[in-house]
């Protein structure tokens, strides 16, 4: 097992207001980033963004404020530590690319950081859920009563705290996630049927590159297995080279 690495785990929330009928938040974008959360390993105060107006919490971050936050995503790497996601590479990566315009920029980091939940994909040709990965590694999960669906509503209504505190719980859970899988060389998660499923991390979480090189599972019996592309179709064509 490798030896583990010192991480920076983000999250964004968004900030369009969707009805709750939506099911893929990528059709209806350019969906504002609201707010966004780091907790950096060894470090107890997170790291929280947001947009500013008037001494307030702006609705969404302006371009400007986002590209500085990817600044800082690029020093903390120079820096050595590896950033840390669940489902950043098709999601927060994506969103942030669009919302700052640095697109050359978010993919690099991208590529070169872990997002757990496409090495799961890569290894096993199908996604975990977040708080089924913390249950079975028998950690606290996410904050009660909220979903990442709740966040925009509430936020729109003014709740900037419980957002935050949300939002900055999902990063702090994905921290925890990566450090106990490691420690136990292997990742837990409960199953739709109550069973905990096993995945081994022998050599330790893998980058999005180095999980892009991993064969490819055998998903014939699945009847819509998702596919790499899905996450991976937002970045420059020259960047997989």
């Amino acid at each position: 097992m490798s030896t583990t690495r010192n991480y920076v785990a983000f999250d964004i929330e968004t900030a369009k207001v969707l009805p709750e009928s939506v099911t893929d938040l990528m059709d209806h974008r350019p969906l504002g980033i609201a707010c966004a959360a780091a907790v950096v390993s060894g470090r107890e105060e997170p790291v929280i963004w947001h947009g500013v107006n008037g001494g307030k919490p702006a609705a969404q971050m302006s371009q400007a404020e986002v590209r500085s936050m990817i600044e800082q995503f690029a020093a903390w790497v120079d820096e050595g530590y590896t950033l840390l996601s669940w489902n950043g590479l098709g999601f927060d990566f994506n969103v942030l690319a669009e919302e700052s315009g640095l697109t050359e920029e978010c993919a690099r980091i991208a590529l070169d950081h872990v997002d757990m939940m496409f090495h799961v994909v890569c290894a096993l040709g199908y996604p975990v859920a977040l708080g089924k990965a913390a249950e079975g590694l028998g950690l606290p999960g996410k904050s009660g009563g909220i979903s990442g669906c709740d966040a925009p509503v509430m936020w729109a209504q003014g709740r900037f705290a419980e957002v935050l505190e949300y939002n900055t719980q999902d990063s702090r859970l994905a921290l925890a996630i990566a450090l106990e899988a490691e420690r136990r060389g292997e990742l837990l998660w409960i199953t739709r049927r109550g069973t905990t499923g096993r995945m081994p991390l022998r050599q330790g979480w893998h980058s999005v590159r180095q999980a892009l090189q991993i064969p490819g599972p055998d998903t014939s019996w699945m009847s819509d297995p998702p596919t790499r592309e899905e996450f991976t179709a937002w970045l420059p064509s020259d960047s997989l080279i």
